[in-house]
């Protein structure tokens, strides 16, 4: 196991930085993936369900990069609500009200979502993402874009 996270270094302060990194990068056009150094460590390794468009496994920084940019081509706003976290040693487990927006068709859907972190250094190391229900969110993208419609 590696070695405990600093308990200065809460979950939730975690995942609070985790995310303001990813949307710090979004932000400023995915160019500068050293920005991705404060939260992410340089080894992660993100496991996506191969069910969905951006499935795989998304290794290093790079990889972190590409899942992002990825991930912001299919849905125009992700947001979460009633965030939640649990920690033991360098593993969070958190779970949340997950918003998803899709770019095509201005759709979004709702569903409960929760993730298994591992950090190292204070930094993610490996995350696996649970999502409710694959099945809505590819519905969701398949669905006629906005042009489409008023066609």
């Amino acid at each position: 196991m590696d070695t405990a996270l600093d308990r200065r270094s809460s979950a939730m302060e975690l995942l609070e930085n985790m995310f303001d990194v990813e949307m710090r990068f979004l932000r400023s056009g995915a160019g500068n993936i050293e920005m991705l150094t404060g939260a992410f460590h340089r080894d992660v390794v993100v496991h996506e369900p191969q069910s969905l468009p951006y499935a795989g496994d998304w290794n290093g920084l790079e990889g972190i990069a590409s899942l992002f940019q990825k991930m912001q081509e299919n849905w125009s706003d992700v947001s979460v609500e009633n965030l939640q976290a649990a920690q033991n040693d360098d593993i969070v487990f958190m779970s949340c009200m997950l918003s998803l927006t899709s770019r095509a068709n201005g759709v979004t859907i709702r569903q409960p979502f929760a993730e298994v972190l591992r950090f190292r250094d204070g930094r993610l190391f490996e995350g696996t993402p649970f999502y409710y229900d694959t099945s809505e969110i590819l519905a969701t993208l398949a669905k006629p874009t906005h042009a489409a419609m008023t066609v």
